[in-house]
């Protein structure tokens, strides 16, 4: 069936920037998105805000009161503390209907420890901490999906959650403990949830483009933390001692074999050393190294072996060189696994969002890791990716997510909320 494409942009003021919300998307749901874009500027003044106060993971106090605040003034049941600041909402379905399972739509609050250099008017306030991965925008987005929705006819139950601590506290696996999918009776709000979508905002792609894919969308996160034991000596003197330094380059070295010789070529692996610490002196062969780095896959199969090989690479190769060996192994974020009638819907409300061309089914998955990957654990569940780079920029070069230079495109903003209203059925 052809599809026809808006090409109206409408604009909004905000302070001393033009925000438009014109990306090529097909005619139906002209009503929603009108009453976007009236929320529009004030959504960018929130997104705004929050990027100019981050948080650390389960430090979201401010974060959570900016949610809280407009829960209220819409008049949305909500609850707050959950895992520490987490705030979860609900809204009914509409026109009397009490049966069926609610859709959740997730969002993440946290910053991360960087030092911003963006040089916007609304940058950081705090030292050293910055919203260098975008949870501003998707914070922002999901708010925008509250204003909407709250607003609309609701076939189904909807459950918004707004969730703490996703770099690297495991905010959602704590929400989820505390009955964030299981509805009232399960320490949550309105009924158990029945499935749940995620977004996060893209860089490598382009703004106006949606892209996501059944099955293993982004990695586990398993990290290490390895000391390699010898004995110092005189570096003049090698032969009376055994050299932690040389064992630990044999270790980084032989630890990629993992990669390259026990895992399929067609198979994904990273096995990344990050940091490396010894020694005191340049002629001081130190006792002790330290090597802390992220393995990185996505399968539960593969997951299992890169253990096994790991410790079994830097125990033998630490041994050779007459060193010990010892291994923190911290098991990190399970695989971001799609489900594919979740994916399929997802994809589907894309192309009416989008437009065919712009709604893209990924060939294969990347090596980051997300903590959405526990809500997959209990419901059906789908992660997609926000296209976030102007048509005339290159994503390859565009800043990238962690990086000091990094900021939310609030011309994603309206995209993001118009997914997310059409997944709860607007």
């Amino acid at each position: 069936m052809a599809v026809a494409r808006v090409s109206v942009a409408v604009a909004g003021r905000v302070g001393d920037m033009t925000v438009t919300y014109a990306p090529a998307m097909p005619q139906a749901g002209t009503e929603l998105r009108t009453l976007i874009e009236r929320e529009l500027p004030e959504l960018v003044e929130i997104r705004h805000d929050l990027h100019r106060h981050p948080e650390l993971g389960y430090q979201e106090a401010r974060t959570s009161g900016v949610v809280r605040r407009e829960l209220e003034r819409l008049g949305i049941e909500f609850r707050a503390g959950i895992a520490r600041t987490g705030v979860l909402a609900h809204l009914p379905a509409t026109g009397g209907r009490t049966d069926g399972a609610a859709i959740a739509l997730r969002a993440d609050m946290d910053a991360l420890p960087i030092e911003e250099t963006t040089g916007c008017t609304y940058a950081s306030v705090t030292p050293g901490v910055m919203h260098a991965c975008g949870h501003d925008g998707h914070t922002t987005i999901l708010l925008g999906a509250a204003r909407v929705l709250s607003k609309v006819d609701r076939p189904r139950p909807v459950t918004l959650v707004f969730q703490p601590a996703e770099e690297g506290g495991a905010g959602g696996e704590a929400m989820c403990e505390q009955g964030a999918l299981r509805g009232e009776r399960g320490g949550g709000l309105g009924p158990p949830v029945g499935a749940i979508y995620g977004l996060h905002g893209w860089p490598q792609m382009r703004l106006g483009h949606i892209g996501t894919r059944a099955g293993p969308l982004l990695a586990a996160t398993d990290d290490f933390i390895v000391a390699i034991e010898g004995t110092q000596c005189h570096a003049a003197f090698p032969h009376l001692g055994t050299d932690a330094v040389l064992a630990s380059a044999h270790v980084v070295t032989a630890l990629q074999s993992i990669a390259s010789r026990s895992v399929s070529p067609l198979d994904s692996v990273v096995v990344t050393v990050g940091r490396i610490a010894g020694g005191t002196a340049n002629n001081v062969i130190p006792r002790r190294v330290e090597l802390v780095g992220t393995v990185r896959t996505l399968r539960d199969s593969t997951r299992r072996l890169a253990r096994e090989r790991f410790f079994e690479v830097v125990g033998a190769t630490a041994s050779a060189f007459r060193c010990r060996a010892s291994i923190d192994w911290q098991e990190g974020y399970p695989v971001t696994h799609n489900d594919p009638g979740a994916t399929a819907q997802v994809l589907e409300v894309a192309r009416g969002t989008v437009g065919p061309g712009r709604a893209v089914e990924l060939a294969e998955g990347f090596m980051g890791g997300e903590d959405f990957s526990y809500y997959g654990q209990h419901v059906p569940a789908c992660f997609f990716l926000l296209g976030l780079t102007p048509e005339h920029a290159d994503p390859a070069s565009a800043p990238q997510l962690h990086q000091p230079t990094f900021d939310f495109n609030d011309e994603a903003i309206a995209t993001g909320v118009e997914m997310m209203c059409r997944l709860a059925g607007a």
